[in-house]
């Protein structure tokens, strides 16, 4: 997996608590440790739900600026199960739309079959979003930012 990094305008000890803090905002568990620690981070990745975790590396970039460094070790990932099945109900109905031609007598629940699929497929849609290691280190620039001082946006996240 792919590291995940970010570098701010801050002392390391400002960064680690503010770590602390956005992990328990995400209902993350938060091992501190040496320059670092563990982070167990729940993630969503569109149908997708579940826990990634891995090593932090706080990295002291001199006096006033900290490199944090999330590299993935292991992730746990399930799909949703509710999700996947509005989807495969939709399924249904759009066949209709699809079968009308071969069966001349589907012709009027066309216009039902199509609304009722295309609603359930707009409702899954509507609800997919992501939330993993990119978003943490965002919501954990902006904490810093919001806590004064430094700059307002971090120099880099890759």
């Amino acid at each position: 997996m792919t590291p995940r990094e970010i570098e701010l305008a801050r002392p390391a000890a400002e960064v680690a608590a503010a770590v602390a803090e956005t992990a328990a905002a995400w209902d993350a568990a938060w091992s501190p440790g040496g320059d670092g620690g563990r982070l167990e981070l729940p993630v969503v990745f569109g149908l997708r739900r579940g826990v990634v975790s891995g090593a932090v590396e706080l990295a002291r970039l001199g006096e006033a600026r900290t490199r944090v460094v999330f590299t993935p070790e292991s992730s746990r990932l399930e799909v949703e199960h509710a999700a996947v099945a509005v989807l495969s109900f939709a399924a249904i109905p759009l066949v209709v739309t699809v079968a009308w031609p071969f069966w001349p007598a589907l012709f009027p629940l066309v216009p039902f079959a199509a609304v009722t699929g295309l609603v359930a497929w707009w409702l899954v849609v509507s609800r997919l979003h992501s939330r993993g290691p990119e978003e943490f280190l965002a919501a954990l620039a902006e904490r810093l930012a919001a806590g004064g001082g430094g700059e307002s946006a971090p120099d880099v996240i890759r």
